[in-house]
């Protein structure tokens, strides 16, 4: 029996204790810092410009002085599921104890731009928030 089980550890020692994760990040729009840094040039990045780039805003007003402002606000969502599996063992030796774990995270970016009488980029402000 002792024979066996040592072969047993020398063919299978990769399987013998095995952790997998999985992660999915969900995001409906490229609204990140890094873009927002990249494409916006006040001065010089024009509406048509933005909506190429990031879609329709959720929310268009005007301000006091009669500049356009355009809102965005977009999320993203990450989940990740962990499988702790003693795999081949666990079917030797165990009943069936596995652990599974898993998290959650979300962050939210919303960016405030402010549109010239040009339709040129005049001013915008932008935060991330993870929770």
């Amino acid at each position: 029996m002792k024979i066996f089980l040592s072969l047993i550890l020398l063919l299978f020692p990769n399987y013998a204790f095995s952790y997998t994760s999985e992660i999915l990040v969900v995001k409906n729009s490229d609204l990140t810092q890094g873009n927002i840094q990249m494409k916006l040039k006040i001065g010089e990045t024009l509406k048509s410009d933005v909506l190429e780039d990031f879609g329709a805003p959720n929310i268009t007003t005007r301000d006091g002085s009669g500049f356009e402002v355009w809102t965005y606000q977009r999320s993203s969502q990450l989940f990740e599921q962990k499988k702790d599996d003693q795999g081949f063992w666990l079917l030797l030796f165990s009943n069936n104890n596995t652990k599974n774990k898993s998290s959650s995270s979300s962050k939210m970016t919303t960016i405030i731009m402010k549109f010239d009488e040009n339709d040129k980029l005049y001013d915008y402000r932008s935060r991330t928030s993870n929770f």
